[in-house]
């Protein structure tokens, strides 16, 4: 683990994860409620097949954090798809850093936008989505995408899609 050393806060180890890994993702967001528990058999496909743009966080061997994503086919755009951080973890701003890590992955070098889904009623994804957005300079734009009764049979609130655009790389060259 390594420490900050102005702060003496823990500094999380961030890295892909490995197949081995599922099974403590699958715990991890049984304990950040809210979030949606998928099968553990999902969380270790993800951590298998789609390693590359998804994320984990450490803190002394322990998986503290995580952060599921692809890229979407035919866009240019990298979806989250779940971010859930233990209790453990929380005030490190360890969600802006697991994004902040994936959009600098070179598998999510050609996304112009980072998108993700969010019912209006969670705060927490809100807060940390808009402040990703402030620190990339990016706009932060929202819609109504997954309709509670269209999509969800009235059994979940609706989800909106949120759209953060990105800057590119010749864009910060113009502003230097």
């Amino acid at each position: 683990m390594q420490t900050d050393m102005q702060t003496r806060k823990p500094k999380p180890l961030l890295r892909k994860p490995e197949k081995t890994d599922g099974a403590a993702i699958w715990e991890l967001i049984k304990m950040c409620k809210p979030l949606d528990e998928n099968s553990m058999y999902c969380n270790l496909i993800q951590a298998d097949h789609f390693r590359d743009t998804c994320v984990v966080a450490e803190l002394d061997g322990e998986i503290v954090g995580w952060i599921s994503g692809h890229m979407i086919p035919n866009d240019e755009a990298f979806f989250v798809w779940q971010v859930a951080v233990s209790p453990k973890a929380r005030g490190l701003g360890l969600g802006r850093k697991m994004l902040s890590h994936l959009v600098d992955r070179d598998e999510c070098a050609d996304a112009e936008a980072l998108k993700t889904t969010i019912t209006k009623d969670n705060d927490a994804s809100w807060a940390l989505f808009r402040s990703f957005a402030r620190n990339v300079g990016g706009e932060l734009d929202d819609e109504p995408h997954f309709h509670e009764d269209d999509h969800f049979g009235g059994h979940h609130d609706t989800e909106h899609m949120v759209t953060i655009s990105l800057p590119q790389e010749d864009d910060m060259a113009k502003a230097a």
